[in-house]
């Protein structure tokens, strides 16, 4: 082969560059090299960063030129010159050169030649795992099952022991487990996002994101609030869920708070825009009215409820108040 690719390159340096790169290719699947090595392959051949994404397996590996891992938020350009793991199938192996470069044959042979192998790799070693198989994502979050257990059970969804991954909670549904680097669609509804942990820690991330659920709201004029709440932005907020327990009777300041939406429709909405903006002119902004017609509303609010809204400490009690009354919903 190297002296075909000698012959080849004194006619045609593409031609034997490519038969190079096959060669290459050969050799690492010959040696069942992993996906990692494969990815390397392409982006030192390439002289540029390559990537794979397969979401269905749940696989994203990332490899710099010069042959380091590093991964990237970035989404891949739509310019850059990819491949698909199967015909017909979507763009999953990229190389991130300039989209105005013209393409390569060696290029493409790059592509085709990596993406061959990659697609034999992960038929063998993860095949085409059910993601969302409800017994193995059970024994994945079960933090009294045996480390052996959960480690094979997220083999089996197609999770990488040694990168993190985060669990969703979706108030109508089974949970989900994402990969961290994954910016994966949120499922519809109130969502509570558990924190990015290694796989032997997913059971502390559900448990984390059944918090964060109950601090979600519809995102209606009646229930104002997020849908989807990070467990990891709450901070000190998440103790308040072992304060106030789902269905028990509401704390004083949520009373006033049911009472006062009952006599006035707009009451929710507008509070929720006064504790979740920097100021009054930005809530009024907010809920598309005047500046002069909030002050209004809340002259009207705090006649209601019994305190003030437009000091620094009252409104510090209403946002308490507002997450209280997520708290209380069983």
């Amino acid at each position: 082969m190297k002296e075909l690719a000698g012959r080849l390159t004194a006619l045609d340096p593409d031609a034997g560059a490519a038969v190079r790169v096959i060669a290459y290719f050969d050799r690492l699947a010959e040696s069942r090299a992993g996906l990692e090595a494969l990815v390397r392959g392409a982006a030192v051949l390439a002289g540029v960063p390559a990537r794979l994404r397969d979401a269905d397996r749940r696989v994203h590996v990332r490899v710099e030129a010069d042959g380091t891992r590093r991964e990237s938020d970035l989404p891949p350009d739509p310019a850059w010159p990819s491949a698909a793991l199967a015909p017909g199938g979507a763009p999953a192996l990229w190389l991130e050169r300039d989209g105005q470069t013209e393409p390569s044959v060696v290029d493409a042979v790059i592509l085709e030649r990596a993406a061959g192998v990659i697609r034999l790799v992960l038929d063998r070693t993860r095949g085409r795992a059910p993601a969302d198989d409800p017994a193995l994502v059970e024994t994945v979050l079960d933090g009294t099952a045996a480390e052996a257990a959960r480690l094979h059970a997220a083999r089996g969804l197609g999770l990488d022991p040694a990168a993190p991954a985060r669990v969703l909670a979706p108030l109508d549904g089974r949970p989900r487990i994402a990969p961290a680097h994954l910016d994966a669609e949120p499922p519809a509804g109130r969502v509570g996002v558990g924190p990015a942990v290694p796989v032997l820690d997913l059971p502390r991330s559900w448990s984390e994101a059944r918090v964060a659920l109950r601090f979600t709201a519809e995102g209606t004029a009646q229930d104002p609030g997020p849908r989807v709440v990070h467990a990891d932005e709450l901070g000190g907020i998440a103790l308040l869920a072992g304060l106030v327990a789902p269905g028990a009777e509401p704390p004083p300041d949520v009373q006033a708070l049911e009472s006062a939406a009952a006599a006035a429709p707009w009451l929710l909405a507008t509070l929720h825009a006064v504790a979740s903006t920097a100021s009054l002119r930005a809530a009024a902004a907010e809920i598309n009215v005047h500046h002069s017609t909030l002050q209004e509303r809340l002259a009207h609010a705090e006649h209601l409820l019994g305190w003030p809204l437009r000091s620094p400490q009252g409104r510090f009690r209403l946002g308490l108040a507002l997450t209280m009354r997520h708290l209380t919903r069983a």
